[in-house]
C-alpha cells in the first residue's frame, strides 16, 4: 500500500510544487512507483512534469466532483516511474461545487483508495489556501510535508496550518502525522534564517528535516522546460538537496565524506 504525502502550506511561493516534482522524480529514479496528484488550480506540478494543460480532457477537478474515476485522469510522464493526475484552472471553482456534494472533505481519499496499491508513493500538491480542496488532501494523506521559507512571517502561517492539521486529525483523519517541515529557498548566510530555524525546532522538536533546499537558479528554471531538476541539471545544488531530502524521507543514514565535508548518502 503506497504512502500518501500531502505537501501543504497556505502560503504561496514556498516551493510546494517544486518539492512534489523533485521528490517524485527522485523516487522514480530509485525504482519507486509514484503518483503525483495536482490539486492546485495553478497547475505548477502539471507543468513541471511536462504536461500541457491545454490538451487535458480529464483532471483532478473531474475526480473531485465525481465526473470521472481517478484511473481516467492518470497520465504517464516522461519522468521514470512517475504518473500524474493533472490540474486545470477549473479547480479554482471546485470550492463551490464541493459545498453541495456529499462527503465533501473525503472525496479525494475515496478516489485514492482505489489506486494506492499501484504505487509506492502518492504525493499531493495542495493549493496555497486552507480550503475544501486542501482539506481533501489532508484527509486523504498519511503524512503532511510542510515547505516553508526561513522568515518570521512564515511562522504565523505555520502555526495556522498546524492548527488545521490538529483539527483534521481530531475530526476526519486520526492517523494523520507530520512528515516534516522543510526549509526552502534557504540562505545560510542570513542570521535571520538561522533564528527562524532554531525557533521552529523549538516548537516542533524532531520534526524539521535536516536537509534544507537552497536558493538555486536551476530549480527555478527547470519548470519552464517542463522537467524536474534531475532531468534539467542533475549536478546542480538544487538536485543535490532534493536527493538528500529523498534519502532522508526513505530513512537512509547520513554519511559525511571528510574530504569534501559534504553530506552524502550511500548510492545503490
Amino acid at each position: 500500500m503506497g504512502k500518501i504525502i500531502a505537501v501543504a502550506n497556505q502560503k504561496g511561493g514556498v516551493g510546494k510544487s517544486t518539492t512534489v516534482v523533485s521528490l517524485a522524480a527522485y523516487f522514480g529514479m530509485r525504482g519507486k512507483r509514484v503518483l503525483c496528484i495536482d490539486t492546485d488550480s495553478q497547475g505548477n506540478t502539471t507543468t513541471g512534469l511536462g504536461i500541457s494543460k491545454r490538451e487535458l480532457t480529464c483532471s483532478t477537478y473531474d475526480v473531485l466532483i465525481g465526473r470521472a474515476r481517478i484511473q481516467d485522469a492518470i497520465l504517464e510522464t516522461e519522468s521514470e516511474n512517475v504518473s500524474l493526475v493533472p490540474a486545470v484552472s477549473a479547480l479554482a471553482g471546485a470550492e463551490i461545487d464541493l459545498v453541495e456534494l456529499e462527503n465533501r472533505v473525503s472525496r479525494l481519499k475515496a478516489a485514492l483508495m482505489t489506486c494506492r496499491d499501484d504505487y509506492d508513493f502518492l504525493l499531493i500538491d495542495c493549493p496555497p489556501s486552507l480550503s475544501l480542496v486542501t482539506l481533501n488532501g489532508l484527509v486523504a494523506a498519511d503524512t503532511v510535508l510542510i515547505p516553508m521559507t526561513a522568515e518570521f512571517l512564515a511562522m504565523e502561517g505555520l502555526s495556522q496550518l498546524a492548527e488545521t492539521i490538529r483539527l483534521v486529525k481530531s475530526r476526519y483523519n486520526p492517523n494523520l502525522t507530520l512528515e516534516g517541515i522543510l526549509f526552502t529557498m534557504y540562505d545560510a548566510r542570513l542570521n535571520l534564517a538561522e533564528q527562524v530555524v532554531a525557533e521552529v525546532k523549538q516548537y516542533f522538536p524532531g520534526e524539521v528535516f535536516q536537509t534544507k533546499i537552497p536558493r538555486n537558479v536551476r530549480l527555478s528554471e527547470a519548470p519552464s522546460h517542463g522537467k524536474p531538476v534531475f532531468s534539467y541539471d542533475r549536478g546542480s545544488k538544487g538536485a543535490e538537496a532534493y536527493e538528500l531530502l529523498g534519502h532522508e524521507i526513505l530513512g537512509e543514514p547520513l554519511v559525511v565524506e571528510k574530504r569534501t565535508r559534504h553530506f552524502l548518502f550511500p548510492r545503490k
